[in-house]
C-alpha cells in the first residue's frame, strides 16, 4: 500500500507509515455485498486480494459500472466521501482481503496532515480522469473498439471476471460479447 499510495503523491515517511497504521485488514467471502444501494459507505478499501464489482440495478438486471482488485482503492466514492446513501451496490466477485479506513479515522488524518489531504485530492483527480476517459470510451466507441480497448487494457479480466459481467461493463449484449470474444485475437 505504502508503494501504491507514494505514486499518488510524496508523503513524509513518518506521516504515512502513521496513516496506514490505522488501516486495518478485513476479508470477506465471493459474493458479499459490501455496500447495498441505499447504505452509506463507512469505510474506504485498499485492496490486497480478490476482485469486485460496482453495479446498480434497473429491474433484475446489473448494471456493471466497475472493477476493482489489486493494487486500487474499492468502494463508492461519493457514498464515502459525502457520506450520502449509495446509488449503486459494491460485491465481491471473489473471496477478498483489503485494508480498510473509517471515515472518521480518514477525515481526522486528512485535517491534521496537509499531505494526506493533497494525496487524496490526487487520488480523486485520477478517478474522475478515468472515470471521463470511461465515458468517452462508453459514448464514441462502437462495441468492437470497446471490446478491443478493454481487452488491450486489461486482458487478464478476460479469464476472471464471467462474461455477463464484462458484457454489461462494456454495454455489449452479451451474445455480441460471446461473438467478439471468440473471433477477435487477443
Amino acid at each position: 500500500m505504502k508503494a501504491f499510495l507514494s505514486q499518488i503523491h510524496p508523503v513524509d515517511e513518518d506521516i504515512l507509515d502513521a496513516y496506514i497504521a490505522q488501516w486495518t485488514v478485513y476479508t470477506l467471502p465471493k459474493k458479499t455485498i459490501m455496500t447495498a444501494q441505499g447504505d452509506t459507505q463507512r469505510y474506504w478499501y485498499y485492496v490486497l486480494d480478490g476482485i469486485q464489482k460496482s453495479y446498480y440495478l434497473s429491474g433484475n438486471k446489473q448494471h456493471v459500472i466497475a472493477f476493482t482488485y489489486t493494487p486500487s482503492f474499492t468502494g463508492i466514492p461519493e457514498s464515502f466521501f459525502t457520506q450520502v446513501p449509495s446509488k449503486y451496490y459494491l460485491e465481491t466477485i471473489t473471496a477478498s482481503k483489503f485494508l480498510r479506513i473509517s471515515f472518521e479515522q480518514h477525515q481526522q488524518f486528512m485535517q491534521k496532515h496537509r499531505e494526506i489531504e493533497t494525496l487524496f485530492r490526487k487520488a480523486t483527480e485520477y478517478l474522475l480522469i478515468g472515470v471521463l476517459e470511461r465515458y468517452y470510451e462508453l459514448m464514441a466507441f462502437d462495441i468492437e473498439t470497446r471490446f478491443k480497448t478493454f481487452a488491450k487494457r486489461s486482458p487478464h479480466l478476460l479469464s476472471m471476471i464471467a462474461q455477463k459481467d464484462l458484457a454489461s461493463y462494456l454495454r455489449i449484449d452479451a451474445t455480441n460479447f460471446s461473438k467478439l470474444i471468440n473471433s477477435i485475437r487477443i
